[in-house]
């Protein structure tokens, strides 16, 4: 036990040594190739040199993984902001309340490939002429407030305060409340996104284009009520 500690307290000072002395190597230039240590790879020993080269090689092929993945993190991301963006289009083309549901089900299902789009306001429009919108479709209050608690949209399977308001066949979903004025204290309504596959709206997923479609549907609707 002692001599291990001996040992490990030499070590750190061989290596404080040798941080503060970068030099060493060069005035003993020698030691490169008369150093001999295991090979990562368990193919025999290999000088100094060959395994400082070994490391770049690794950290170099670390580092060209991660970069092609932040590249396909980038194209991703930029498919996803020219679909929003195609989306927005859209909104600002539709003329108001008429229609706003079969629009958003077929941009949904055209731009996102979700098969099934669902919005549902709680609160009056400014025209009594369209409260029989299925806009309107009444929805229990236990619903509304759960809607209303959500901070971020809620991804995931379906709640069960969700059960009668969405198909059952849909097997995850994404809920995005909706909001009359921009402070959101009160949700007026909420966006549902739903599909059969089980693996498309996660728990743990990023919910950022979430929020800016709820955002884009929230200014769609808040000047009609």
């Amino acid at each position: 036990m002692q001599q291990d500690q001996e040992d490990s307290l030499y070590a750190e000072q061989v290596s404080r040594y040798l941080r503060s002395h970068p030099q060493f190597f060069e005035q003993h230039a020698y030691l490169l190739t008369e150093i001999f240590l295991p090979s990562p790879h368990g193919n025999g020993t290999i000088s100094l040199t060959e395994r400082q080269q070994l490391a770049q090689r690794d950290k170099i092929r670390v580092m060209e993984s991660k970069m092609a993945q932040l590249i396909t993190y980038a194209e991703q991301n930029d498919k996803i902001s020219g679909h929003v963006h195609q989306l927005s289009v859209q909104l600002l083309a539709s003329p108001g309340l008429d229609g706003l549901s079969s629009l958003l089900a077929q941009s949904m299902q055209q731009i996102f490939a979700v098969s099934h789009s669902q919005l549902l306001i709680w609160q009056a429009p400014s025209d009594p002429s369209l409260a029989q919108d299925k806009l309107f479709n009444p929805v229990p209050s236990a619903f509304q407030d759960w809607v209303s608690s959500l901070n971020l949209p809620y991804c995931g399977e379906k709640p069960a305060l969700a059960e009668g308001v969405v198909p059952e066949h849909l097997l995850s979903f994404a809920f995005m409340p909706i909001y009359q004025d921009t402070h959101k204290k009160q949700a007026c309504g909420v966006l549902i996104l739903g599909t059969e596959d089980a693996a498309r709206f996660k728990v743990d997923m990023g919910s950022v284009y979430l929020q800016r479609i709820g955002d884009l549907v929230s200014a769609a609707v808040s000047t009609h009520l």
